[in-house]
């Protein structure tokens, strides 16, 4: 705001090019309100975005046990304000660092920077579902404000990516979970659900 304001002053041909990086910003940092679903056992979206991924794969660090993999990647124009998939309690958050590979990239699960958020008694159901905030080609910054011993609410704010990212969820096969998304997909967090406990 302060170059589009001196540049309307004393360059006004820049004061365009200030002005959009002004709006840019802006609507990056937005943070609509959300309508969480109160669907009993639905398990919602954590971010916005484009479902890249949906697999079983075996999580060995926290879950240690075959999950389903749901993975959404975030462009410039998603919002980027992180929502927890399911009540809960945390029991884990663990930042790893990383490389920076493009967030579509299949290695970038394993090998880029990121924080790993554990939610326990899911929805009241004793199992452990898994949040992975993962850094992009651009997104340098991972926000995580849960830590261990916090009761988080479906839908609820815990963090963000700055900047085009991907968020993973993992549930466990054992918990009885319906996929309810499909590959392509348009998610909106905190609203999308992703599948549903039996």
């Amino acid at each position: 705001m302060a170059g589009a304001v001196v540049a309307a002053v004393w360059a006004w041909y820049l004061a365009p090019v200030f002005a959009a990086v002004l709006v840019f910003v802006v609507a990056f940092f937005r943070d609509p309100a959300r309508q969480v679903p109160a669907e009993a056992g639905a398990l919602v979206a954590p971010a916005d975005g484009t479902v890249t991924e949906i697999a079983e794969a075996v999580e060995p660090q926290f879950l240690r046990a075959p999950a389903h993999k749901i993975g959404i990647f975030m462009s410039l124009a998603s919002v980027h304000v992180n929502r927890s998939p399911c009540a809960g309690l945390v029991e884990a958050v663990e930042h790893r660092p990383g490389r920076f590979l493009d967030a579509r990239d299949a290695a970038a699960s394993a090998e880029n920077e990121s924080t790993a958020v554990v939610i326990g008694d899911a929805e009241g159901r004793g199992i452990r579902v898994l949040v992975r905030q993962v850094a992009g080609v651009l997104a340098r910054r991972i926000v995580c404000a849960a830590a261990v011993g916090d009761r988080l609410e479906r839908g609820q704010r815990f963090g963000m990516i700055k900047f085009g990212s991907r968020v993973e969820v993992y549930v466990p096969v054992e918990a009885g979970f319906d996929v309810a998304v499909k590959f392509g997909d348009r998610a909106k967090g905190g609203e999308t659900v992703l599948g549903r406990f039996r």
